[in-house]
């Protein structure tokens, strides 16, 4: 039972790394101890992911990243990708889908940005040699690594993927698994950087799978949409709660939904306990920032002006205190990865890599072996939208990293969670947990989760979608949220058996005493959080 998790808060002086697989989390704080960045430490921690977790993240994925160096707002990476210059949404809309479909479909794949996106926080922040930061994942993939709980159980998602030659379907905890192709793509980017990758081996089979997928349509890439520069140096957005500011990742990033809870739940008479009433509060606070969605949340939004106290203040007020109101529908969880670190000298970094849902699209590269998102599952098919699907668009991303530093303007945390549509209400539970009540990065992690499903029981990225009503998923029974919440009109579920369902969140913080306190996720089974 998920109740019964615990994931003990670790410290450290020199470095932290927190990660959902202590492999990782070793490379990273082998990195910092070799002298690296948390930027190295970061980077090499993913690489590692990328060739262990291809379920979760990967080098066919997007990222996006917060880095605290020194004092005040954060540099932010937006290395999320754009539709190639084949898309068509009228395609789309003719083969009958009034989603973009999430497997099996070129229109749910945009240019990965994740290897951009290392090069481009490597180029900026980096102290080791790129060969060193991303020597263990080139040695994991090489001579492979024991497939973990999490990799097995989803292995049999693979079986009818095309090309498909690195993951077995039947694959068994502890089973050997080799990546040949990832260690050649990543051999490739230390050698000729993003040239090596998109206008290599993994380039070229994109392009053959686009060509493929689209027929006698156009391809849906061509080699300038590989050879387009994909991350961007951008603006965080910020707002003040709990004490503290708080900051994230700007759209199309759906980052603005956790400060906009946090927020509004920060002006609400929150128990001085986690009890239902608690739960109740929050979860209004994340409806009533949330509702809007789909409406509002394309590349080009104002993400500040999203988090405007002049915009959330009657949102606020709107909240019963007592009673469910009726103002969003339902949520769902991909499968994603977020990773922290921070180093000796306070450089902190919050970062999120992704293939969208479970071993992406269900698509491979070609020979690479590398699978690709589809993260493309964000846009929207409706004529006229701001997001809707078009050449050289990013869609509207659940990706959510968030940092807090003090008001001084000092680092204080790094935080983040896979999750899907949910990211931003589990980071507003962490938030009010760590913040508000003062609970240690171990408590405030491992402690139950709250969230908003689809009355349907469908699976997806549906949170925010018209047509779906809602119901809150409470992970554990025995707290009495369930009944307390149900008593106050939500309509509730109990899902204790499976924990991941709830996110896989890690919580770096530096404490009063400048040394480092930080917790992953035990929901995560296999996570780590230590340093040096």
């Amino acid at each position: 039972m998920t109740a019964r998790l615990n994931a003990p808060t670790r410290y450290a002086r020199a470095g932290m790394v927190s990660t959902i697989d202590a492999i990782a989390t070793a490379a990273g704080v082998d990195l910092i101890r070799r002298g690296g960045s948390a930027v190295d430490a970061a980077i090499g921690a993913n690489a590692a992911l990328a060739v262990i977790a291809p379920n979760m993240c990967g080098m066919g994925g997007d990222l996006w990243a917060l880095v605290h160096d020194g004092s005040g707002a954060p540099l932010t990476l937006n290395a999320a990708g754009f539709a190639g210059s084949g898309a068509d949404a009228d395609r789309v809309r003719a083969e009958g889908h009034d989603y973009i479909p999430l497997k099996g479909n070129i229109s749910s794949v945009t240019v990965p940005g994740a290897v951009d996106g290392w090069l481009a926080l490597h180029e900026r922040f980096g102290r080791l040699p790129l060969g060193d930061v991303l020597a263990e994942a080139i040695r994991l993939a090489d001579e492979g690594y024991a497939a973990s709980p999490g990799l097995a159980s989803g292995a049999h998602l693979v079986a009818a993927v095309p090309d498909n030659t690195d993951i077995p379907s039947d694959l068994t905890r502890g089973q050997l698994v080799r990546r040949p192709g990832s260690a050649r793509a990543l051999r490739a980017v230390v050698a000729q950087g993003r040239a090596g990758f998109y206008g290599g081996e993994f380039g070229e089979g994109l392009l053959a799978l686009g060509d493929r997928l689209t027929g006698d349509a156009p391809n849906e890439f061509t080699t300038d949409d590989l050879e387009r520069p994909i991350a961007q140096w951008v603006e965080p957005v910020r707002a003040e709660a709990f004490g503290h500011v708080l900051w994230t990742t700007p759209p199309s990033s759906q980052g603005y939904l956790t400060l906009s809870g946090a927020w509004i739940a920060e002006g609400l008479p929150l128990p001085a306990e986690a009890n239902d009433h608690w739960a109740h509060l929050l979860i209004e606070a994340a409806s009533q920032a949330g509702h809007d969605r789909m409406r509002v949340l394309h590349e080009h939004a104002d993400g500040q002006a999203l988090v405007d106290p002049a915009l959330l203040a009657p949102r606020r007020a709107a909240i019963d205190l007592e009673r469910a109101g009726n103002v969003a529908p339902p949520a769902a969880l991909g499968d994603t990865t977020y990773l922290c670190a921070v180093d000796g000298d306070g450089m902190g970094v919050s970062l999120i890599n992704s293939n969208a849902s479970g071993f992406g699209a269900h698509l491979v590269a070609g020979s690479s072996g590398i699978f690709v998102h589809d993260r493309g599952i964000g846009f929207s098919l409706l004529p006229g939208h701001p997001a809707e699907y078009a050449p050289g668009r990013r869609p509207p991303h659940t990706l959510s990293p968030t940092l807090v530093t003090k008001p001084s303007g000092e680092l204080h945390q790094v935080l983040g969670t896979m999750g899907g549509d949910a990211q931003p209400q589990i980071l507003l539970q962490v938030i009010a947990r760590s913040l508000g009540l003062g609970e240690s990065p171990g408590k405030a992690i491992s402690a139950a989760r709250w969230t908003l499903g689809p009355d349907d029981h469908s699976a997806g990225f549906e949170t925010w979608r018209p047509g779906l009503g809602r119901r809150v998923i409470v992970e554990d029974p025995t707290l009495g949220w369930h009944d307390g919440l149900a008593a106050r009109g939500h309509v509730t579920t109990v899902v204790d058996k499976d924990p991941g369902a709830f996110g896989h969140a890690h919580l770096i913080e530096v404490t009063e005493h400048g040394t480092l306190a930080g917790a992953a996720d035990p929901r995560a089974l296999m996570s780590a959080a230590f340093g040096c």
